[in-house]
């Protein structure tokens, strides 16, 4: 087969990065998308990536068939499919007429299963290149599978975006990278590269693609490595000897130093380990030499060889080098232009509590591990997390004991009530927690940040408690956190008890507290529920709290209550309570909840 601007492939498995690097190469090339199609099981739709700047999509199909039968021009499979799934894939390739050439990446793949493919595949004359394979570059033309040629700058450097004068097939794939660069800086560069993989039994030898490049009229000269083991090369030797192979033929066979070693060596492929004698490298370089191919004195050797071939056929006029032409500028990918420092991007997103680049993620600029190791308890974490500081006990152990207190108040109340509601319609447990948490406002919860305003004002202000409850009346406004519906002056709150106990063992100081209480006295004489509640004494104990671990200036005081802490305290807290109300009712298996119509007061125009 030959590959041109024209040749079309279907990817087998869903690989960004060797998909992207194929289109890259098509963009450098000047032709259209290669990849038309991407085959992976269980999975449809499209996949988005880059052509030059412009986003294509690419369809996505769980089967082979369909994503044949739907692009009968691609003539490639790119099987980037595991060891464990590739033949399968590969042996319905093998039966798909329009494909004809199958690339098999994994390595690995069972000797049996391998064999059967090669004979499918002399059997439909389809060209398989792999096992255990990166593929190769048709220059200027198709890049077969991926990872070929490395990185995109590598490709301009080896010239690989137009065609030369030089067939190359080798065995490895990180030599046949090496060798586009030698040979684009010896000749005018490589017209086909081909990789046939490292395993014992490749779908295709050195040989087979040899012979396709002898037919390749723009091939002028014929570049391949061998590799010691296996008896590839003598098939090489053999069709010299026959004329089927009549070009300039550089080649060399790794793994000389093998033989100082008294055992059998493996080197990194399958196929490469040490044999009989004729298998070994010195024996095949010999043999090469002596059937009139060129084979330099040492891999080091192989360069200078190849640019004294090159220029040689320069002179006989069998070469003509064109004039090189400029290879246009593929757009580098975001992230690999940012880690070059290629480009500046203001950021969308300001984050100061937390961070997941380290090694490990951090809660400010602490490890999480560290946070376990020292069994930082809730309160150290909502310190890290929502105040940036390292916050004395005593208001570590308020802030966890007001989520205590606030957990929970019964079914009946907003919160709870709409979470129940919502869980017995059979929402799940997140849509019910936002059905609660939804009704906290000024009526419900949202009391502790008003009470927080004002007794911060009040007390900033130095306002007599007198003056401040007298202006509250005038204005019709209630006084945030005083007053309970069922406590009274003679039946206290009992959680209020406990902090204001709490607090007089350990507050330094209790201004905020001391002034809620003398308003309370106040009030509690108009009526006796009007006593300070548990959203009251918890603000004011907060703003103690605040101002007496002079952590915080009086400008980050007032941020911290303008952001509204305390209400987000208070959301925190009964989540809790909401969240074991909803389990509750799921577990009691509770049916769709419908209010009781005797329950309603029903209004309308007729008498």
């Amino acid at each position: 087969m030959n590959f041109t601007k024209q040749t079309t492939a279907i990817f087998y498995n869903l690989k960004p990065l060797p998909i992207q690097q194929m289109l890259d190469f098509d963009f450098l090339c000047e032709r259209p998308p290669s990849v038309i199609a991407i085959v992976h099981p269980g999975k449809k739709g499209v996949h988005k990536a880059f052509f030059g700047q412009k986003e294509v999509l690419i369809p996505v199909y769980d089967s082979l068939q369909e994503a044949t039968q739907k692009h009968q021009t691609a003539e490639v499979l790119i099987n980037f499919a595991s060891h464990r799934s590739a033949y399968p894939a590969a042996k319905e390739a093998m039966e798909t007429t329009s494909l004809k050439t199958i690339v098999i990446v994994a390595e690995g793949i069972p000797e049996r299963q391998t064999k059967e493919l090669i004979a499918l595949a002399k059997q439909q004359h389809k060209l398989i290149i792999g096992p255990s394979t990166v593929g190769g570059i048709a220059a200027g033309s198709f890049r077969i599978a991926g990872y070929a040629g490395g990185k995109i700058e590598n490709v301009i450097r080896a010239k690989l975006y137009r065609p030369g004068s030089v067939g190359l097939v080798s065995k490895s794939g990180g030599m046949m990278n090496e060798l586009f660069n030698i040979i684009a800086r010896t000749t005018d560069g490589v017209k086909e590269g081909v990789a046939v993989g490292g395993d014992l039994f490749p779908g295709s030898t050195l040989l087979d693609h040899l012979l396709r490049f002898e037919k390749d009229e723009k091939i002028k000269l014929l570049v391949a490595l061998g590799e010691l083991g296996g008896k590839q090369e003598y098939d090489i030797i053999k069709a010299r000897q026959e004329g089927r192979s009549t070009k300039p033929l550089i080649m060399w066979i790794p793994g000389t130093c093998a033989e100082i070693f008294p055992w059998e060596v493996q080197f990194g492929h399958a196929g490469a380990k040490t044999g009989s004698d004729e298998e070994s490298a010195k024996a095949k370089n010999q043999a090469l030499k002596e059937a009139g191919i060129i084979v330099p004195e040492s891999f080091e050797r192989l360069e200078e060889k190849i640019k004294e071939t090159f220029e040689e056929l320069k002179k006989e006029g069998k070469i003509i080098v064109e004039e090189e032409p400029m290879p246009k500028e593929v757009p580098l990918d975001y992230a690999e232009a940012l880690k070059e420092g290629k480009v500046r991007k203001a950021t969308n997103i300001t984050s100061t509590i937390s961070s997941d680049l380290a090694e490990e993620p951090t809660y400010g600029a602490i490890p999480i591990s560290k946070v376990i190791e020292e069994n930082y308890s809730l309160g150290n974490l909502l310190a890290l997390l929502w105040f940036k500081k390292k916050l004395p006990n005593y208001f570590i152990q308020f802030l966890e004991k007001c989520i205590i207190l606030a957990a929970d108040h019964g079914p009946a109340v907003s919160g709870a009530h709409n979470a129940i509601v919502a869980a017995r319609a059979g929402k799940d447990v997140i849509s019910s927690l936002c059905s609660g948490l939804l009704t906290i406002g000024p009526r419900f919860g949202g009391a502790i940040d008003d009470a927080c305003r004002y007794f911060k004002n009040v007390v900033d202000n130095n306002t007599l408690p007198a003056a401040f409850v007298e202006d509250m009346k005038q204005k019709g406004i209630s006084i945030p956190g005083i007053g309970h519906r069922i406590k009274s002056i003679r039946n206290p709150d009992k959680r209020v008890e406990l902090l204001k106990e709490f607090a007089r063992q350990n507050f330094p100081a209790t201004k905020h507290l001391d002034y809620a209480l003398q308003v309370e006295k106040i009030t509690a004489k108009k009526a006796e529920n009007l006593i300070l509640n548990v959203d009251g004494c918890m603000a004011a104990l907060f703003l103690d709290a605040l101002k007496s671990s002079q952590q915080f200036n009086p400008e980050e005081i007032k941020e911290i209550i303008e952001i509204g802490y305390m209400n987000g305290l208070f959301a925190l807290s009964r989540s809790i309570g909401i969240i074991g109300h909803i389990l509750d009712q799921k577990r009691l298996k509770e049916g769709l909840y419908r209010h009781p119509t005797e329950d309603i007061l029903y209004l309308n125009d007729k008498e």
